[in-house]
């Protein structure tokens, strides 16, 4: 395993001047989802308190709808993810949520959330030449969350195309989540056991309605109907829900993108999954979206909910284990198969795949390389809590005492597919697909977990050069 580790060292050694080939990506544009994250960091202590002031077991949090109706639902929620370590955001019904998550919960920090505007920052800061942030709210709060960088857009009133921190629409209101984290190793004492948490992760609740219902700002329609884009970065879908008339809202939103691709066929478009809980509106995604994307990026959470609308029976056989790289590799591959889609990315813990056509016009060295770029710039987020300024991009990787190299899973899957150039090198060529795997660095005490699927993805496939 150590001279493994030093295999993938040299291929990390090239991360640098990858980073540097960034400002070769032209213009990139992020929608739909753009809101401000309300952060708060809770122990194991907290939540078992809250649990019993509002009388949730373990069996509750294990059952009923992932959906807050009332506070018990928020209790319920954190619970399920802390004793999973998993990842979910629950939609609210009613603002009535916020004033109790305030009294209750708080807040250390406000920050930049939806995977669109994560997306912006992230990209700017890494030096792509020009970042237009889509948003349905652009209040002064929300500009605030832009980081100040003259490369990274957002449009006003007028549907003036500006800085993104300058820019304000004044009758604009802020759309505020709450994001709960908690970590790994906590313990909590509910009805007279004692649970570990497995992994350090957060529980979102979110009650918005303009991203809730895919409010989609015209002048960023016309301003990239006139313009166009290199990249285009698709996302908050999952907020939809199937009562209040969410197919069809996509439905109209896919025409817009249709005409988008239809313009610009040069341009590459990548679709971000998230935790969408709601069954329908899944399907609805793989039926409107996921045909218009060059390619599609999802966690290990993610590619189990979309097996329970293709594969029911399957995902019944596995929805309660812990997934294995080479499970998560057979699940990829069935998503790929169903969706068409040219290029799929997931990333787990521990280790990112990419399944691609052979001809997709981004090579699979060039993917490994932007996947490389990835797990550093996400693990650097992950040590710092954020990612501000250019110096801030690689800190992971010289900070060996808190990052560590992680190869378990390479080794699985490699072992799996009896492909041992896979472990050494990153790519094979499967009958029908390249692969790429790649081994990634873990922090040891991450100070945020919140948009590192979004960076991954997102950096993956724009910093491939």
């Amino acid at each position: 395993m150590t001279d493994l580790k030093k295999i993938w060292q040299k291929h990390y050694a090239t991360v640098p001047l990858q980073l540097k080939k960034i400002k070769q990506s032209g213009t990139v544009a992020t929608a739909f989802n753009a809101n401000i994250d309300a952060v708060s960091k809770v122990s194991g202590a907290q939540i078992a308190k809250l649990a019993q002031m509002l009388n949730v077991s373990v069996e509750d949090a294990q059952n009923g709808k992932c959906q807050i109706s009332a506070p018990q639902d928020v209790v319920r929620g954190v619970l399920k993810c802390f004793i999973s370590g998993n990842a979910e955001e629950w939609l609210a019904d009613s603002a009535e949520i916020y004033d109790w998550l305030k009294q209750n919960i708080g807040y250390e920090r406000l920050q930049m959330g939806g995977q669109g505007g994560i997306v912006a920052n992230a990209l700017a800061v890494l030096g792509v030449p020009r970042v237009i942030a889509h948003t349905a709210m652009q209040p002064k709060l929300q500009a605030e969350q832009f980081l100040n960088l003259p490369n990274l857009f957002a449009l006003d009133d007028a549907g003036n195309l500006g800085q993104a921190r300058r820019t304000v629409r004044t009758k604009d209101t802020a759309l505020v989540h709450w994001i709960i984290e908690f970590d790994k190793d906590d313990t909590l004492t509910l009805d007279g056991k004692t649970y570990t948490c497995p992994k350090s992760n957060r529980f979102i609740a979110s009650y918005d309605s303009a991203n809730m219902t895919l409010a989609v700002n015209d002048a960023f329609v016309c301003h990239i109907s006139d313009n166009g884009y290199d990249y285009l970065v698709l996302s908050g879908f999952h907020g939809l829900t199937a009562k209040s008339g969410g197919v069809e809202r996509m439905a109209s939103v896919a025409k817009i993108i249709k005409i988008w691709k239809n313009c610009f066929p040069q341009g590459l478009i990548h679709l971000e999954l998230a935790s969408t809980q709601d069954k329908v509106i899944r399907q609805a995604i793989l039926q409107h979206i996921a045909p218009l994307a060059d390619s599609l990026g999802l966690n290990d959470r993610e590619a189990l909910e979309v097996l329970e609308v293709i594969n029911p029976a399957q995902y019944n056989e596995l929805k309660t284990q812990k997934l294995s790289a080479v499970e998560l590799y057979e699940i990829c591959r069935q998503i790929r198969q169903k969706t068409q889609i040219p290029r799929l990315q997931m990333h787990m813990f521990g280790l990112y795949i990419t399944l691609q056509n052979k001809d997709f016009s981004v090579s699979a060295q060039q993917n490994l390389r932007g996947m490389l770029l990835a797990s550093a710039v996400a693990a650097s987020k992950a040590h710092l809590g954020k990612l501000e300024k250019k110096e801030d991009l690689l800190a992971a990787l010289q900070s060996t005492d808190t990052t560590a190299l992680y190869v378990d899973e390479l080794q699985n899957l490699s072992s799996y597919l009896k492909a041992p150039q896979l472990l050494s090198e990153g790519i094979i060529e499967t009958e029908d697909a390249c692969l790429i795997a790649v081994p990634t660095l873990i922090v040891a005490q991450p100070r945020t977990l919140v948009g590192m699927g979004d960076t991954i993805s997102s950096v993956s496939l724009i910093g491939a050069r």
